[in-house]
């Protein structure tokens, strides 16, 4: 039980500032990166401050489809049990693209001793900060999300289509990448996102347009925290969302959702600071510092496991196609966007190292833990990394990627790497429960199959 008067306070300061509020969702993002969560009266919000809020532990052995994975052993067996949930300090805030005021606040689940529980995702991340901590480093972040705009009517069954624009009553049907007639086409809602963002302390940056028609790009600031550049990422995929709803659109971060268009990534930038501020990574060459070097040898290392992280659902393995910026070699290079491990240009203080394996339909919490994993294990062992890719990299002689989902999903739970910092309990519990969800997409027939197979 917590009695910190820092956190009530949090509480009245929220009610002076937004006195018309009178309830707070409270939420949970589970192991998909799904909120899951609850609506409370906020006369009722000090009383989760003070004891907590039951959600059920099986709440990370749910599919993207919403259904528990029964073979995790985290739910009937054990007979559905709740763990106590605390609220995520500084995280209360208001929810402007809501249709009546209303709050909502981030909630971390606890194990019995009150330490992070093992199988959520933003524990693992909560535990991978504090190892840096101790080591006396602090890993700083900064997320780039993708996203794409649809129009929002269509039957249920139907594929997206792109959105219409309200300012010239056309669809955006082409392809303008960095395209400034895109972004005013849709300039009421990307500046509605940014404003909401900024109203929940998220830091979202400059928007441009991608390759793909009504496809987005919001980077968020680099934080010297890392547990809370990957929450701002939970909580704007949300905003974004909900401000695309309120103006009629739908938002999706789903990787491929164009056969022949762009997919979406989630491309996350990271240097490491040492207790003095400074940057460990920084050097005056391009390549930058030996620790840079060990760090981008220990997630090449462990990129392959990683990648059932970074692509967790069928549509994901979409991306990797040859020349679509979507890594498919293990490989490193400076200023090299075709390679999933890139050190942008920039002065010597600015090195650091770009991740970008993962789709926009992956939990951050989850890329964010694995790109430490491979950090620790690169700076543990001065990880040799190899010379550094010049040009092409799908043309490259490289060592591939996984290409298959159930590939990946091997090769994650078979990673000691993986298991010594992510646990034993959480690797075979992810690795379960997407089997699973594996399984129940295979079984589905599409329409392809009657169009190819019907007749035959």
């Amino acid at each position: 039980m917590t009695t910190n008067p820092d956190l009530f306070r949090e509480i009245e300061i929220f009610r002076q500032q937004h006195p018309a509020v009178t309830a707070v969702d409270v939420l949970l993002p589970d192991l998909c990166g799904v909120f899951r969560g609850k609506r409370v009266p906020i006369d009722e919000l000090s009383k989760v401050w003070k004891e907590g809020i039951a959600f059920p532990g099986c709440t990370f052995a749910v599919d993207i489809t919403g259904d528990t994975v029964e073979e995790t052993g985290m739910s009937v067996d054990k007979g559905v049990p709740d763990r106590i949930c605390r609220p995520v300090t500084g995280s209360l805030t208001p929810v402007p693209w809501a249709a009546k005021p209303l709050g909502q606040i981030m909630l971390s689940m606890r194990d019995g001793d009150g330490s992070p529980f093992p199988y959520a995702p933003r524990a693992l991340v909560e535990n991978l900060v504090a190892e840096m901590s101790r080591r006396g480093l602090t890993p700083m972040v900064a997320i780039e999300l993708e996203f794409y705009l649809f129009d929002r009517d269509r039957a249920a069954d139907a594929p997206p289509s792109p959105p219409v624009s309200k300012r010239s009553g056309l669809p955006q049907n082409r392809t303008q990448v960095y395209g400034l007639t895109e972004l005013e086409d849709f300039e009421e809602v990307l500046d509605e996102i940014t404003a909401a963002a900024h109203a929940q302390g998220i830091p979202a940056g400059t928007a441009i347009a991608e390759y793909g028609p009504g496809q987005y790009e919001i980077t968020l600031s680099h934080r010297p925290d890392a547990l809370r550049a990957a929450d701002d990422a939970v909580l704007f995929k949300r905003a974004v969302r909900g401000v695309a709803h309120k103006h009629g659109y739908e938002a999706s971060f789903m990787a491929k959702p164009y056969t022949d268009q762009a997919s979406s990534g989630m491309h996350i930038h990271m240097s490491v600071l040492d207790k003095d501020g400074r940057n460990i990574f920084a050097d005056e060459a391009p390549e930058g510092s030996e620790a840079l070097r060990h760090a981008i040898g220990g997630m090449a290392e462990t990129m392959p496991a990683c990648m059932a992280l970074a692509a967790p659902g069928a549509n994901s393995w979409r991306r990797f196609q040859t020349g679509s910026y979507a890594p498919t070699v293990i490989a490193w290079g400076v200023n090299n966007r075709t390679a999933p491990l890139r050190i942008p240009a920039g002065g010597p203080d600015s090195r650091r190292v770009e991740y970008r394996i993962a789709g926009a339909d992956a939990n951050p919490y989850l890329v964010l833990a694995g790109m430490l994993t491979g950090l620790l294990h690169g700076l543990d062992g001065k990880i040799d990394p190899g010379p550094a890719l010049v040009g092409n990299a799908y043309e490259a002689d490289a060592p591939r990627l996984p290409d298959e989902w159930g590939k990946a999903l091997d090769l994650f739970q078979g990673s000691a790497v993986l298991r010594h910092w992510l646990g034993e309990a959480f690797v075979d519990t992810y690795a379960i429960t997407k089997r699973a969800e594996r399984a129940k997409f295979n079984q589905r027939v599409t329409p392809l199959e009657w169009e190819w197979y019907l007749r035959g």
